[in-house]
């Protein structure tokens, strides 16, 4: 009878307690697979905001499974591949390499791109229409990019030649190079390609354009973007200023840029995926989505202004605001 007593009180002790332990161990609803093409200032950025905007639609109901490819297309074809393994319920892809990876893995497990210039451009779609269809959608980071070389003609008014310097790798800087050159050309500047193939001769090219130029723009590049410090290095002596096509390459090497936010861009990344997740929205049916025109940010490099002989001052009174390092 003592016996069947204790045993009773263990079984009531055992059933209030099963649920905390249950608690405990419960795996998160969804796992978010995250391949990131290379760790710099901009694509970190729209990671945490990516992060953050779907923590806060889904609480503890996400997990992450985060990956850096270090720069390399190889390594993100292999992120993914492991994520697919995983049965992930969502990838999101950082960067053009990334997307490419991600779409040539899977064509069931849903793919959000960010920081993405064209969608088109990047997986091989003529006329693109804003939307991907299939399992593919996102952010893209592309800004205005006639005010963006309207901004070299303002900022450097002597400048006759203009070299663009970008990683011959990326079919983004590329398409952003041909649009940036158009409206130059169409205003009588001379413009000269310097392709670098990676970091190991992104310094070379950039002193090379640096000697031949009288000043120097800079797309959404990764490659430029991880070494924009070294840039800078390459070109400082030669005092050429550069426009950057956003803020992380600004901070490095230019004197000004008109930027989206990354982090916001990743935020509303983030959104989308939470959307998808729950169930109310189609992937299929979401189309590209922007930063407008009027969230964008005119901003300048104090530093480096002072370096080359940019009046900062009246860069303010422009509306410029300095980047904050």
């Amino acid at each position: 009878m003592k016996a069947r007593k204790i045993l009773s009180i263990l079984l009531i002790a055992l059933l209030v307690c099963l649920p905390l332990f249950t608690s405990c161990n419960q795996k998160a609803k969804y796992t978010v697979g995250i391949c990131q093409l290379v760790q710099h200032p901009a694509l970190d950025s729209a990671t945490k905001g990516f992060k953050d905007a779907l923590t806060a639609a889904l609480g503890e109901d996400v997990a992450f499974d985060e990956q850096n490819a270090a720069g390399s297309s190889d390594t993100c074809s292999t992120i993914v591949s492991t994520f697919v393994t995983k049965k992930v319920d969502l990838i999101m892809a950082n960067a053009t390499g990334a997307l490419q990876a991600a779409q040539n893995a899977t064509t069931e497990i849903p793919i959000l791109g960010t920081s993405i210039t064209e969608y088109g451009v990047a997986l091989g779609i003529d006329n693109f229409s804003g939307t991907v269809g299939g399992n593919i959608s996102g952010t893209s980071d592309l800004a205005p990019l006639d005010k963006q070389a309207q901004m070299i003609l303002d900022l450097v008014p002597t400048a006759k030649t203009v070299g663009l310097l970008y990683c011959s790798s990326e079919p983004n800087s590329a398409y952003q190079v041909k649009v940036v050159k158009e409206y130059l050309e169409g205003k009588s500047i001379t413009c000269k390609d310097f392709k670098f193939s990676d970091a190991n001769d992104v310094q070379l090219i950039a002193q090379n354009a640096a000697t031949e130029c009288d000043a120097i723009y800079i797309p959404t590049d990764n490659t430029a973007a991880d070494n924009a410090e070294a840039i800078w290095g390459a070109v400082s002596a030669k005092k050429t200023p550069i426009i950057a096509g956003e803020s992380g390459i600004c901070s490095g090497c230019g004197i000004a840029t008109l930027s989206i936010d990354y982090y916001d861009l990743g935020y509303k990344t983030g959104e989308m995926a939470a959307k998808i997740l729950k169930g109310e929205a189609d992937i299929a049916t979401m189309p590209i989505e922007y930063t407008p025109e009027e969230k964008l940010t005119k901003l300048y490099n104090k530093e480096i202004c002072e370096a080359v002989g940019i009046d900062t001052a009246k860069l303010e009174s422009d509306g410029y605001t300095a980047i904050q390092k």
